[in-house]
């Protein structure tokens, strides 16, 4: 659907199966999986499949996510990417995570800045949005040094477990 996004010390490239391992070894971690929807992998074949769910819904034209490279090592330290596209609304909805051991290095904030350009520029959309419980405190600092801005509460319900989320939104016609 895109191309790859490059950063000053990113590259962001459309997950592959080929990425299933080095992913792997970060859902597997549950302090990265503690605020995601899905428990902590336990074999590689899960994240193989979701990386084939993640590319249909990519065909479909419904979602995109990238696997997070450091530039100059080809690294993987996360993903992120769209878990929603709606150009009809203008709007897509954002996800990220990455390996535990590069949290607080500005690699969040970077990644999440070059897809608000790439949705600015490539998928023409004026709002971005990012859900994230209130507990995840890190997540939602990286979201306010992007000037995102608090806007509702929303439950969600997934294998019967409800969730309370706050919706964070960044309007790009001021970017």
């Amino acid at each position: 659907m895109n191309q790859d996004i490059q950063t000053k010390r990113l590259q962001l490239r459309e997950m592959q199966l080929e990425d299933a391992p080095a992913l792997f070894e970060i859902w597997s971690d549950p302090d990265v999986t503690k605020f995601m929807n899905v428990d902590a992998f336990a074999d590689v074949s899960q994240a193989e499949e979701m990386i084939a769910f993640l590319r249909s819904l990519s065909e479909q034209k419904r979602a995109l996510r990238y696997t997070v490279w450091k530039a100059p090592t080809k690294e993987v330290i996360g993903s992120c990417g769209y878990n929603e596209i709606d150009v009809a609304q203008g709007k897509v909805e954002i996800g990220y995570e990455f390996a535990k051991e590069h949290w607080g290095h500005g690699y969040a904030p970077e990644a999440i800045d070059a897809l608000m350009t790439d949705a600015r520029d490539h998928l023409h959309v004026k709002r971005v949005e990012a859900k994230v419980e209130r507990e995840n405190i890190n997540s939602i600092k990286v979201l306010q040094k992007l000037n995102f801005v608090y806007e509702r509460e929303v439950r969600e319900e997934e294998n019967g477990k409800v969730t309370v989320l706050d919706v964070y939104v960044r309007d790009l016609r001021d970017a």
